[in-house]
């Protein structure tokens, strides 16, 4: 309970933490040493010399009491004051003094609690001067006014050492910050190299700082390129069959061409099915393509696909545009093949769609609706799985397709560093796919 409640106040960057965790300890030393070491220390020498200045007091107070007459008291008083470096007066009353101790007055109390114990006639202590105490004793021939040096019965400038410790420990902080920076600035390149690889780009980054780090930075390395091995892999096969069967099909299409067409018609309908699925195949294939982002108005792209869209028979339209109308790095291709993909599945398994295009501070979101029946909550997260068919929830009298077209879409959200979310389209009652891309 102690450590949730005291996680919410904790930094969250690296650095602070970092921070934190070398400032607080020498903080926290120079405290207790202050308190537990220092102030026994100065209070310690404080008793020591108050006791010896109270000896002085003690000899002129017992001095004033065995002198016959007032005259002869103050004579006396004069000569000791001259001989023990102390300032004598004789005032009328003692005054009433109270705690006047400066709060920054470390040895004050000491100091007032020791001359009271040692001198017993003492009426008064003031230590409203920081340089100088006055002691006001009872006589025999009345109130005696006495004032001496404060060095006398405290170490000379106590703080001194607070001031030291205090200064040191912020210089030797520092210097302890620029090395923690330097050994966490590899991690803080590591985190950017794989936030940039997640985003699709190969970011350049080298292995450095402590041996530790190094061999995580050397480990990213080898799963980055694993990484790109399998999907250069899979992309070459996936490529390579679908351009395997596009010979043999064009081949089998002239063929069926010579057919009556009561005979043939059939047939090339299903040799066009066959093409379309190569198609999904070499889109599947080419969905993670490594082209380099270019800057482009997320709007104007939309309004491109849309028009593109509408000439090739399909009926969708542009709802909404917000946000501003600014070049944002994307790649332009793979966007492309997205939104097509996603007008593509709506109006196939709907009678329109609807296009929407949201720019903000920190993404671009494009959203595409549907009235057709929908996906269902449970099976939206299988949607956008390569190779999956949802027969119960879509229009199957509309065709069938291999199960890629969701899942090329998720694959270029994801190498965007965005994500691909399915809903309800709350104003055409069907599907809501939203394609959410991060800026770079």
């Amino acid at each position: 309970m102690f450590f949730s409640w005291l996680k919410q106040y904790m930094p969250r960057g690296l650095y602070m933490r970092a921070a934190l965790i070398l400032i607080l300890p020498v903080l926290t030393l120079q405290l207790l040493v202050s308190v537990v070491f220092i102030q026994r220390h100065f209070e310690g020498v404080t008793r020591q010399m108050t006791s010896a200045v109270s000896i002085d007091l003690r000899f002129v107070r017992d001095t004033v009491n065995a002198a016959p007459t007032l005259t002869a008291a103050q004579r006396v008083a004069a000569e000791l004051a001259v001989a023990l470096e102390l300032d004598v007066a004789w005032p009328v009353a003692i005054p009433d003094i109270g705690n006047d101790k400066h709060w920054t007055d470390l040895t004050g109390n000491a100091v007032r609690t020791r001359l009271e114990t040692l001198v017993s006639d003492i009426g008064a202590v003031s230590l409203a001067e920081r340089r100088l105490v006055t002691v006001w004793l009872q006589t025999d021939k009345g109130p005696l006014e006495v004032s001496f040096d404060r060095r006398r019965v405290s170490a000379s400038n106590p703080h001194q050492l607070l001031v030291i410790m205090a200064v040191m420990g912020a210089i030797m902080t520092a210097i302890a910050y620029f090395f923690l920076r330097n050994q966490l600035r590899p991690i803080k390149r590591m985190a950017a190299a794989a936030q940039a690889y997640g985003k699709g780009r190969i970011a350049n980054y080298t292995p450095g700082g402590a041996q530790e780090v190094r061999a995580a930075g050397t480990a990213f390395l080898d799963m980055r390129n694993r990484l790109e091995r399998q999907a250069q892999t899979r992309t070459m096969m996936l490529s390579g069959v679908s351009h395997d069967l596009r010979t043999p099909l064009t081949r089998l299409r002239l063929g069926l061409s010579m057919l009556d067409n009561t005979d043939g018609a059939p047939l090339i309908r299903d040799v066009d099915e066959m093409q379309h699925l190569v198609d999904a195949f070499l889109d599947f294939a080419q969905a993670d393509a490594t082209d380099e982002p270019d800057l482009i108005s997320p709007h104007d792209l939309l309004k491109q696909v849309v028009k593109d869209c509408i000439r090739g028979g399909m009926s969708v339209e542009i709802a909404k545009h917000e946000g501003p109308d600014e070049p944002v790095p994307l790649r332009s291709l793979a966007i492309r093949r997205a939104l097509e993909n996603l007008i593509g599945n709506a109006v196939r398994y709907g009678t329109m769609a609807r296009a929407s295009c949201y720019v903000t501070d920190r993404a671009v979101r494009y959203v595409v609706e549907d009235d057709g029946p929908g996906i269902p909550p449970e099976q939206r997260e299988n949607a956008t799985r390569p190779f999956v068919r949802l027969d119960p929830s879509r229009n199957q009298d509309r065709g069938s397709g291999v199960g890629l077209g969701l899942a090329i879409v998720n694959d270029i959200a994801r190498s965007h560093g965005g994500i691909l979310r399915l809903g309800e389209s709350k104003e055409l009652g069907g599907l809501q796919a939203e394609l959410v891309l991060a800026k770079s």
